[in-house]
């Protein structure tokens, strides 16, 4: 998932405040319950993602040898180990495969412990959350850049992967999330 773990809060954020506008979900409990909810899954998908990952890099860690005597690229075997074991992790590899399976498990989540209730089809309601995911990673890499190009015309330099510049970079994120009303 395109998602960093700091990020799960945000797109539940978005997850609830998409469902709360939509005129056929009720909440049973306050947006805060179903946010919690909807982070908790999507904290739990990535962590069969990050589970994954480190299993892909033991193979490739085990076998660096070879790889480096065959001059294979390893960011290609890391995606095609990933691709052959991700079933075993039930990790879906395609987005919006993984997306669409997602919000089908928040809605039966939020649904199973009284947390909304509705009264159309329930893929209207999964619709609804899809389309939050989607909005949120199509709005990703276009306020990354506005995120990059503010701190980079500051007077102050403030220097990538430091401490201050992982701080920064968070507050305006989270500035430039709010003003599209995403969170």
């Amino acid at each position: 998932m395109r998602l960093k773990p700091q990020q799960t809060g945000y797109v539940a954020r978005k997850i609830g405040i998409d469902l709360a506008n939509a005129p056929f979900v009720t909440f049973l409990k306050d947006m805060d319950a179903v946010v919690a909810k909807a982070k908790e899954l999507i904290d739990e998908n990535l962590k069969q993602e990050r589970e994954l990952d480190a299993k892909v890099k033991e193979i490739l860690d085990e076998n660096y040898d070879d790889i480096e005597f065959q001059h294979a690229d390893e960011r290609q075997l890391f995606f095609m180990i990933k691709k052959r074991l991700a079933p075993e992790y039930g990790v879906i590899m395609n987005y919006n495969d993984r997306y669409n399976d997602l919000s089908h498990t928040i809605l039966d989540e939020l649904y199973e412990n009284y947390l909304i209730d509705y009264d159309v089809n329930e893929n209207q309601v999964k619709n609804v959350i899809f389309k939050s995911f989607k909005s949120f990673a199509n709005a990703y890499d276009e306020i990354d850049d506005i995120v990059y190009n503010k701190i980079r015309g500051m007077q102050k330099e403030v220097i990538p992967g430091t401490q201050e510049y992982e701080l920064l970079y968070e507050r305006l994120y989270e500035d430039e999330l709010k003003r599209r009303g995403m969170i």
